[in-house]
């Protein structure tokens, strides 16, 4: 691939699409010049503030978006709103090309009665909270009861009825917020039911997840063997699927088999179950529940239906992006319109904002891989163009103060300092003023 002389990309946010957007740009030839864009003064995205903090190895991604952020052509600009500190028309004024890779930030709805009672909440909130995102220190979960349910059978459904289930002494080795290792350490939960509307088959869970549900210390999980039995079609997309799907089933038939060995918390897997209704005068006390029945690979409801006594809803049935000022948005799919990642020359999109939120943390190489080849054809064939203004001036202009990489540097060799005397990976400064304060050393 190969760029127009000194082309010049602002890349907005910082999450793995846009480290491998920036890694694709600064590999070009000749490089281009990269500013990456980032709401918060930390980046990595997902990678610090979604992945399960007793998942280290998927984290330790970063370490190459560290060898990219270590590049010459790289420059980074935490604390920086898009559409708040640098409007969409003044960064393609200053840019050649903008790319937006600010992710799915926000849930689907259930759009069921009850939703909003307190005590429900969006899977997202409770991941942000627990990893320390600063937007979302000041929620406060009450699992006093002894019921929680979990609405979903993806991977992030898995990590929140995992967290919910590890002893203090699993969590202590992690760098979940203190907060969070206090409050899941002393609730009442004896059960974390997790409810998928459709069958085992149909999961859209990986065997990694899975598989170490088995190896929790303080957690039995139970299956019904019934929920296991395929009817035709089910047996004949398990056949045609891949290898993680049967890998799946047989981590599920392991666990229907067990006898639970009473431990301090059951994660109970129930499938062919959809809500109705979330129950309670004033926060959640119950959720109703329907069996379904799968026709035509679709989960269709029966009049067969059950209340469920609970305290807490976590909701984990898909992401959505939201639209960002000046960049146009389709409201039904929850992304930038594109095509391939092309929203027009020099504008241009890549992750979970340009396909949805699929796939995994890999998934966004080659999808950023394919914008990148775009907006270099752009730039060869005389598309593109820019000011001779650079955003730092703009900034100074409006007293702007953004964290730079030595910055983020600073953060993370506090934490990592605080965590070490604990055998911790990092104690996460979780504030932002703590951010901010640690962050802006020059």
């Amino acid at each position: 691939m190969s760029a127009a002389p000194e082309t010049r990309v602002a890349v907005v946010g910082s999450g793995p699409a846009g480290f491998y957007t920036a890694a694709a740009l600064l590999a070009a030839d000749p490089p281009a010049e990269v500013d990456m864009l980032e709401r918060l003064p930390t980046p990595w995205g997902l990678v610090r503030l979604g992945v399960a903090p007793d998942h280290p190895k998927i984290k330790a991604v970063s370490r190459a978006f560290e060898r990219t952020a270590k590049q010459a052509g790289f420059r980074f600009f935490g604390n920086m709103e898009a559409g708040r500190d640098v409007t969409h028309e003044e960064l393609t004024r200053l840019y050649d090309a903008v790319v937006y890779t600010v992710g799915a930030q926000t849930d689907r709805q259930l759009g069921i009665p009850g939703e909003d009672l307190p005590g429900s909440w969006a899977a997202t909130e409770f991941v942000a909270w627990y990893n320390g995102h600063p937007d979302f220190q000041h929620l406060e979960f009450d699992l006093s009861g002894e019921r929680s349910v979990v609405v979903g059978n993806g991977n992030v459904a898995l990590d929140v009825a995992r967290m919910l289930a590890l002893t203090p002494d699993e969590l202590a080795a992690t760098d979940t917020t203190d907060r969070a290792i206090e409050t899941i350490s002393e609730a009442a939960i004896r059960e974390i039911l997790v409810v998928g509307r459709r069958g085992p088959v149909q999961a859209a869970w990986t065997p990694v997840e899975v598989g170490e549900l088995g190896e929790l210390e303080g957690a039995d999980v139970i299956v019904d063997p019934a929920d296991l039995e395929l009817d035709a079609a089910s047996a004949a997309e398990l056949a045609a699927a891949p290898p993680t799907v049967r890998r799946n089933l047989d981590h599920l038939r392991d666990y229907a088999r067990r006898q639970p060995a009473g431990k301090r918390r059951a994660i109970r897997l129930r499938f062919f179950t959809s809500p109705v209704a979330i129950l309670g005068e004033g926060k959640v006390e119950a959720i109703e529940l329907t069996r379904n029945e799968l026709v035509d690979g679709r989960a269709v409801a029966t009049d067969e239906l059950e209340v469920v006594p609970c305290g807490v809803v976590f909701r984990s049935v898909g992401y959505r992006g939201i639209p960002l000022p000046g960049v146009p948005f389709d409201e039904r799919s929850g992304t930038i319109p594109n095509e391939g990642g092309r929203v027009e020359p020099g504008v241009y999109a890549a992750g979970w904002i340009k396909r949805g939120p699929s796939g995994v943390i890999g998934t966004n190489k080659k999808d950023a891989t394919e914008t990148v080849q775009l907006l270099l054809e752009d730039a060869r064939e005389g598309l593109l163009s820019r000011s001779d203004e650079r955003l730092e001036q703009l900034l100074a202009e409006r007293g702007v103060v953004p964290v730079l990489y030595t910055g983020w540097e600073a953060i993370d060799v506090a934490e990592r300092t605080a965590g070490e005397p604990q055998g911790r990976p990092r104690v996460k400064l979780v504030s932002w003023d703590e951010l901010l304060a640690a962050g802006r050393t020059e």
